[in-house]
């Protein structure tokens, strides 16, 4: 949104972190935005938690004027109210498909008829929620990472029959606040980031399972170690400088030993049980129940300065 063009409206549908989230990224880059919950008491507090993430943005120099930001934010009474004007519907329901069906009929019947409706489903193609829709040409998935404005990656995943313009709408309004759309080309249950992730945690479980290595020891080979270049670098990006003669050479050299490791990781780790309890007990020591709000509070931090010293060089998302 350039300077002195006119606001632009967005909807928020639920009001949770992630909701919450995408409502500061919306409101201070310039959007009105408009919250609805069917949770009274969630809708009621929404706006004061969300000034209190303003303010302490604010005082870590990523945002000015909290307090202004916040005006842009108001609740409504009503779906319809939370619809009315907005050229962006962001759903932030839970993750459940008979949920997100029964919104979506909702979304689609009151929405203005240029309004693209986005869902935040971490795991769920949006095939499976909106085939029955009269608008499902503009229903599609924008999942983002939480907290979505410390955090810029927004994964846009069309539903087969999401049109272009809808899939190009999105990429423009993410790409306008901040955020660093990527596209998944193909519908795939958890996407990208769920699945890297998943990829990574299927391994930490099994090494934990096999009594190879510590919670803390595996937590700290990826915050003091994969993480550190991870933080400005991707896998590709990693081995193609880890070898004399890039990403070719690298997979010439090690293509081999990755191929053995990964024929011992066919089967998955079930997360109950014993190993959950023994996992739990380690980190509980490590860091007790009560104190988790807290070392939440700190991980926000932390996120805030690597957000800043990305900017500063050069890096202008979130």
């Amino acid at each position: 949104m350039g300077a002195g063009s006119p606001a632009r409206r967005a909807a928020i549908i639920g009001t949770g972190l992630i909701g919450q989230g995408w409502a500061i990224v919306f409101a201070r880059m310039g959007w009105d935005v408009r919250l609805y919950d069917v949770n009274a008491a969630m809708l009621a507090e929404a706006r004061s938690l969300i000034l209190q993430q303003l303010r302490e943005l604010e005082v870590q120099s990523l945002l000015d004027d909290a307090d202004a930001i916040v005006e842009r934010v108001q609740t409504a009474g009503s779906l319809r109210d939370a619809l009315q004007g907005a050229c962006y519907i962001q759903e932030n329901s839970p993750e459940k498909v008979e949920i997100k069906r029964a919104l979506f009929s909702e979304l689609d019947a009151l929405a203005e008829p240029h309004a693209v409706i986005a869902s935040s489903t971490s795991s769920i193609p949006a095939s499976l929620f909106t085939e029955h829709l009269a608008g499902r040409h503009r229903c599609l998935v924008a999942h983002p990472v939480n907290p979505p404005y410390l955090i810029p990656v927004v994964e846009l995943c069309p539903a087969p029959w999401t049109s272009a313009e809808a899939l190009d709408g999105a990429r423009e309004v993410m790409t306008a606040i901040g955020q660093k759309p990527v596209l998944v080309r193909k519908e795939i249950e958890g996407f990208i980031l769920n699945r890297l992730q998943g990829a990574l945690l299927q391994e930490a479980f099994r090494l934990a399972s096999e009594g190879i290595a510590s919670a803390e020891d595996i937590d700290t080979t990826v915050k003091d170690g994969l993480g550190l270049r991870w933080s400005f670098m991707g896998p590709f990006e990693t081995i193609d400088l880890n070898a004399p003669g890039g990403i070719a050479d690298y997979c010439e050299r090690y293509g081999g030993l990755y191929q053995s490791i990964g024929a011992t990781q066919g089967e998955c780790v079930a997360w109950q049980g014993a190993l959950v309890d023994a996992l739990s007990n380690e980190r509980r020591s490590l860091l007790p129940h009560e104190d988790l709000p807290r070392r939440r509070f700190w991980r926000d931090e932390k996120l805030m300065r690597l957000m800043r010293h990305k900017q500063s060089n050069g890096d202008n998302h979130g």
